[in-house]
């Protein structure tokens, strides 16, 4: 269910017409300079499925496959004496490398090049068939046989399209200086009975992913695997993702076999450094992985990112028993319920995200066994979150004093807006439009202006409400969907405001969080309320 979760109701993907920084006083009003347009670096998305070609997610296996499909059709039209050789030597080529995809693993997207690839071989083996038995060859007058070739083409050319669409993620190259380990751990609240369940006995479990600074693996490491600690548990995450937004499972497959930059289980960075703590919470449906890019990246600049699944609300969530717990959350189509529901289920997860922060303090101070205890600086914590999870984040932060930060990734809040917030804030969020629903700017603007610290809203141009997780990696670069920043510049300008905040606010580098934010599109400041 997304009761005003997800302000994407009325899309707001089209960028602010001029980026800059403005200033809010308590009075409302703003002033100061221009800021600059964001001037994004080069990079390349290169990732580590190294089989699919960067730009045209398809492997070299399977671009041979289509160039034998397209030369079966164009054989038709050579001259007599080269057409036998072209036709033998195409179809040669399209059944190997079929059989050898068939070995590696055949993607759907290949589908239409087999089909066109079918249709041509029926017409053009056939004249070489009769012709080898002794009877006189057939072929179809131009006018006829033209239209089936063009048809073939159409075919064959909707699996490029296809790949393009709906590729395997690559994730783009970390700036930071530590490579990154993960892990998955699973805590039980005995304090909290489940309430989504009536058993007495069931009792608050949370799955959390970790991503830290590790010592850097050997070359040959299997990387993590993307949605999952394992294969079959990203299958079933991203079936369940694609069933929440009503896609057929197969549309997404490819996303489950994507690998990351991390490794399980690394071991720690050398050294005693403690490293700052960034609590995460997903969108409403969402799951613990969703932002694996932007979570990698911080971890690869010196923090621990834990990532929360919210049991019957997360899509998906396995258990370390192989149970696994679909999310029960749904709308009820009447506006009124919904926001209670959505407020109630807001609660849920701030309790869930202070509860591992306990967990993770624990952890840090030897209670719970672990590689990172001793490494964690419990007192320096960001809590964050997308969408419901933004609302959750600003929730656990008006709950417990703990949290020193808050990043709202695009969420309309819910639930009580008080007490105030006292930690300093940073919203991101889409361009808003008229469009956009008034309810979610009046909300944020009520709780970053009447907090007791310095907050901030960034409003990123060319964002869309899944710019702020991996969708653009996997999705169709819709501008609607995913926003017009691009498959790799979007988790690179999200990291990028996140690091340039968290740097300043939570790690106390010198510089003002208004210069660094204000590069990356309109910034809004919104100074300490007075009456506080």
């Amino acid at each position: 269910m997304r009761p005003q979760e997800e302000p994407t109701h009325h899309p707001w993907s089209q960028p602010a017409p001029h980026p800059g920084l403005l200033v809010c006083h308590p009075s409302g009003k703003l002033d100061g300079d221009p800021g600059s347009m964001w001037q994004p670096t080069p990079a390349t998305d290169d990732g580590h499925v190294t089989e699919i070609i960067a730009g045209l997610y398809m492997s070299p296996l399977e671009i041979l496959a289509l160039l034998a499909a397209v030369a079966l059709v164009v054989a038709r039209w050579l001259p007599p004496a080269p057409r036998p050789r072209v036709t033998i030597a195409a179809a040669a080529v399209f059944a190997l490398s079929t059989i050898v995809l068939g070995v590696v693993g055949f993607r759907w997207q290949m589908l239409p090049v087999l089909i066109g690839a079918a249709f041509s071989l029926l017409f053009a083996l056939t004249p070489l068939l009769r012709r080898r038995s002794g009877r006189p060859a057939w072929r179809a007058c131009w006018w006829l046989a033209l239209p089936g070739s063009v048809a073939c083409v159409g075919i064959i050319a909707t699996s490029p399209v296809a790949a393009w669409a709906f590729p395997i993620p690559t994730f783009p190259e970390l700036s930071g200086t530590f490579a990154v380990g993960t892990r998955v751990v699973q805590w039980t609240d005995p304090h909290r009975p489940e309430t989504f369940t009536s058993d007495p006995n069931d009792h608050r479990t949370v799955v959390v992913q970790l991503w830290y600074p590790a010592q850097k693996s050997p070359a040959g490491a299997p990387r993590a695997q993307y949605l999952g600690r394992t294969e079959h548990e990203a299958r079933i995450v991203s079936d369940a993702l694609a069933q929440g937004v009503g896609l057929p499972a197969f549309l997404v497959d490819d996303v489950s076999q994507a690998r990351t930059h991390s490794v399980f289980n690394a071991p720690v960075a050398a050294g005693s450094a403690r490293f700052p703590v960034v609590l995460f919470s997903p969108g409403s449906g969402g799951v613990r992985t969703q932002n694996t890019a932007w979570a990698e990246e911080l971890a690869s600049h010196g923090y621990v990112v834990a990532a929360l699944d919210h049991p019957y609300d997360s899509a998906a969530v396995v258990l370390t028993d192989g149970r696994v717990i679909k999310s029960a959350t749904a709308s009820s189509g009447d506006a009124d319920k919904d926001e209670k529901l959505a407020a109630g289920w807001t609660a849920i997860r701030a309790a869930d995200l202070s509860f591992v922060l306990t967990q993770l303090g624990s952890l840090d101070g030897g209670e719970i066994a672990d590689p990172l205890t001793g490494r964690l600086d419990t007192g320096r914590v960001a809590v964050t979150g997308h969408s419901m999870g933004g609302a959750a984040a600003l929730q656990a932060a008006r709950q417990d004093r703990r949290f020193e930060a808050v990043i709202d990734l695009d969420g309309f809040p819910h639930g009580p807006a008080s007490p105030s917030l006292d930690q300093p804030t940073l919203a991101l969020t889409q361009a808003i439009t008229s469009g956009t629903d008034p309810r979610y700017v009046s909300r944020l603007t009520d709780a970053l202006n009447s907090s007791t610290a310095t907050s901030y809203r960034l409003t990123i141009p060319g964002a869309a409400h899944l710019t702020f997780m991996d969708g653009p990696l996997y999705l169709p670069p819709v501008p609607s969907i995913v926003g017009s920043l691009g498959r790799s510049k979007s988790p690179r300008v999200v990291a990028g405001a996140t690091l340039a905040f968290l740097d300043i606010v939570l790690r106390d580098q010198p510089g003002d969080p208004a210069s660094a934010l204000s590069a990356y599109g309109q910034l809004t400041v919104y100074h300490p309320n007075a009456g506080h």
